[in-house]
């Protein structure tokens, strides 16, 4: 049995009549090809079956059209939507993405895994850094490689990409204010995440404009453990009207928490998340929610990356900021009287 081999440059040239630089000036899209040349050769592309050798391209160019993304615990809905977003971006693109998912993210790993995708001939990296920690370790893995840093604070001499989170914070406590309700109640995330900090300084930022009372946050971890543990907490008091969770899991756990306790949401007390992950809107109330564009925030992260990698990187922005908005459902109502 003859095993066909696939077709080749040459291939193509011979078939469009061309030579074989008119064939590669037309896969680089160069300017200087005629119309009908061009179409001949896209004609017999199609009629071959061809795709280019792109171990022969990174060989000629001497670039691998390959992007690398750092991601940290891909099971989090944030972190997993935001590498979605950057794998379709990239395709756009015409860039392949090699990942490096990490369990944990510091210092070492980060460099670590820096240095595991240079070995791959990578020209940039995405890095999925949400936490405090990593802040430090992002500057002195960029040395050498262009590096941007997806949901991650400011970074001196790092481009990075961040959903507002204080300005979320502000519409969910802002809202329920708005409602009627006295105060506002917040279960907090982890402190040492960029998010977790954003959202409590937003939430009591708005606390504080409005002179309502700032009562002690909640302590959570993002799950739905913790969020359950709190509004045990929470619900034990009758005098809390209204709750901000930091994330919509721990909100989830808060629901259970108060239907056991015999609290209705949103009759006794008014509960909103953050995130507006793809269950929200099937929780028991519908749960009014803070969506972020994690994957316009991959989109956004892949392209600042590729910006830079084009030309000098003059005029790419140091810091880019994607806006939250207020997702309103049926876990919010006024207090009763």
């Amino acid at each position: 049995m003859t095993v066909q081999q696939p077709p080749v440059m040459a291939d193509v040239a011979r078939l469009a009549g061309v030579s074989h630089q008119t064939v590669s000036r037309v896969l680089h899209d160069h300017p200087n090809v005629r119309a009908e040349t061009r179409g001949r050769v896209l004609a017999a592309i199609a009629e071959l079956g061809y795709r280019p050798n792109s171990a022969a391209r990174t060989l000629v160019t001497r670039k691998s059209q390959t992007l690398g993304v750092i991601s940290f615990d891909t099971t989090l809905y944030g972190p997993a939507s935001m590498l979605y977003g950057i794998e379709q971006a990239a395709r756009a693109a015409d860039y392949f993405v090699s990942i490096a998912s990490l369990r944990s993210i510091d210092r070492y790993t980060l460099v670590e895994a820096v240095g595991r995708l240079r070995d791959q001939a990578v020209e940039g990296i995405v890095v999925i850094a949400p936490q405090v920690a990593v802040a430090g370790a992002l500057e002195q893995a960029a040395a050498g490689t262009p590096l941007v840093g997806a949901a991650s604070g400011i970074t001196e001499g790092v481009p990075t990409v961040g959903i507002d989170q204080r300005a979320g914070a502000v519409l969910a406590t802002r809202h329920l204010l708005g409602l009627g309700h006295r105060t506002v109640h917040h279960v907090a995330g982890p402190t040492d995440w960029f998010d977790g900090i954003g959202r409590m300084q937003g939430w009591r930022q708005e606390l504080e404009r409005a002179g309502a009372p700032v009562p002690e946050p909640v302590p959570g971890d993002w799950s739905c453990r913790s969020g359950y543990l709190a509004g045990r907490r929470l619900a034990a008091d009758p005098t809390v009207t209204a709750v901000f969770c930091a994330n919509d899991h721990m909100a989830l756990g808060l629901l259970r928490a108060m239907h056991e306790a015999g609290r209705q949401v949103p009759g006794d007390v008014s509960v909103i998340g953050f995130d507006d992950i793809p269950e929200a809107s099937y929780f028991m109330p519908p749960l009014t929610t803070v969506r972020q564009g994690f994957g316009e925030l991959g989109r956004r992260s892949l392209q600042l990356l590729v910006d830079r990698l084009s030309a000098d990187g003059s005029g790419v922005p140091g810091y880019v900021v994607v806006a939250p908005n207020l997702v309103v459902r049926g876990s919010a109502y006024e207090p009763r009287s």
